[in-house]
């Protein structure tokens, strides 16, 4: 093989994402259940999933396979084209859709899905914008980073180039409204986005996209009755519900789809991550019927070449079939323990000002004890040291992989499904140790 020299070679690296030249990165080479090892042996238990994604662990053989007896069948499938493993992944993910759910259009990223969403509800809606809420993500390409509600995404995203056709709306954090109880904090959110639809104007808005239990903006479930009413006011103005599953889908929430812990039918679901445990990429939308049937009529003249990948499809169809067969059990038996040990650590320590989360999903979030304001707020103080990465960097120094939430305020606590009681414990008790190492 030709090319530079190899002394040039040896130096040459892939560019992480999210790179930062002051952060440090390892180098994983090998993983196995809930644990993954870099090239200098160290172990660390993935309490993060890598990215909330490798939901069914770093080993398993069943989805591996399929992958393999996919690639030595036919690896490759144009997306123009059917296929025999990308319908049967589609009929399987139209069965455990909630309500209506009955199409899919594949994609290969969850930003990809996103913008894939919000295109087919633009042509079915005839109308331009979409809705969003303030500090959410949804992905970092320039459709999806405009669709962002995290302002360093997005102002990244549009550092040269704006994004056009959004809206954003206030969370239903409490912090965000002075309610008085957790139904009164749903009616003020509720009603705080009907006022952006009705000033925006109705005629001009094709979608709500949001997050059912928020994802990396910190795990937080919406107050009940929240999602209730937001269905009632996109029915009510004829605008669609698009719900971002691309990490609260399959089982990361307790349930298949983290809008049906609310117990809402949406319009459309955007997936990823999760769907193949992220063995290989892929993700999609998942349109009811009616959708459906007007892009069958109407077509669609957009594509992706490796959106659907056979191989992905297959991997697919295997980790659907390994969450049913007891993994999203395994996390709605022990959500209990993981809260109630994640709740030790609100009551031990006077930083921890809040535990929120649902299923595997979890954000410990830290605030001053005498003001409640974060100790460093990264999207304001871009250059001061936050003790809350100190956290995660102590955790990961004892062996505990963590997540960074947006803002980063907050430690996100994300395991494979296939954990118990013993990893819980060891990650809960090295979490411990690094807030009181950091904070005393």
């Amino acid at each position: 093989m030709s090319g530079k020299p190899p002394e040039m070679q040896a130096d040459t690296q892939a560019i992480p994402h999210w790179y930062s030249p002051k952060s440090e990165t390892p180098t994983i080479i090998d993983g196995e259940g809930a644990t993954v090892y870099d090239d200098e042996g160290k172990e660390y238990l993935d309490f993060v999933s890598q990215l909330y994604c490798c939901n069914a662990g770093h080993d398993n053989e069943a989805i591996i396979d399929a992958m393999e007896e996919q690639a030595r069948r036919i690896p490759y499938v144009s997306s123009a084209k059917h296929n025999d493993t990308r319908s049967e992944l589609a009929r399987k993910l139209a069965e455990i859709a909630p309500g209506s759910l009955s199409d899919v259009y594949f994609s290969i990223s969850g930003s990809e899905a996103n913008e894939s969403a919000i295109q087919i509800a633009r042509d079915v809606q005839d109308a331009p914008k979409v809705l969003t809420r303030w500090q959410s993500y949804h992905g970092g390409t320039y459709g999806a980073g405009g669709l962002t509600g995290d302002p360093s995404t997005r102002a990244t995203v549009e550092r040269f180039a704006a994004t056009t056709g959004t809206g954003k709306f206030l969370p239903p954090l409490p912090k965000a409204f002075d309610a008085d109880s957790p139904r009164e904090l749903a009616e003020m959110a509720a009603d705080h986005v009907e006022f952006v639809i009705q000033n925006e104007g109705p005629d001009s808005v094709a979608a709500i996209l949001t997050e059912p239990i928020g994802g990396t903006s910190g795990a937080y479930p919406a107050p009940p009755g929240y999602f209730e009413r937001l269905r009632e006011i996109c029915d009510q103005y004829d605008i669609l519900l698009i719900s971002d599953e691309v990490i609260t889908g399959f089982g990361r929430c307790g349930d298949w789809f983290g809008i049906s812990t609310e117990d809402v039918d949406p319009d459309m679901i955007t997936f990823a991550k999760g769907v193949t445990s992220a063995y290989v990429p892929l993700a999609g939308v998942i349109v009811d019927e009616g959708i459906g049937q007007h892009v069958q009529e109407n077509g669609h003249e957009l594509g992706q070449t490796f959106a659907g990948h056979p191989v992905a499809c297959a991997a697919g169809c295997a980790a659907l079939k390994e969450y049913d067969d007891g993994l999203i059990a395994n996390v709605r038996e022990h959500e209990p323990y993981l809260e109630e040990r994640l709740r030790e650590l609100e009551a031990s320590h006077g930083v921890v000002s809040e535990v929120r989360g649902r299923g595997f999903l979890w954000s410990v979030v830290f605030a001053d004890p005498v003001t409640d304001d974060p100790f460093v707020h990264p999207w304001v103080d871009h250059d001061s040291d936050n003790p809350v990465a100190d956290v995660r960097k102590e955790a990961t120094d004892r062996g505990i992989m963590f997540g960074s939430g947006r803002p980063d305020v907050q430690v996100l606590v994300a395991p494979p499904f296939s954990v118990g009681q013993v990893e819980i414990d060891e990650a809960i008790e090295v979490l411990d140790t690094a807030i009181e190492t950091v904070f005393g």
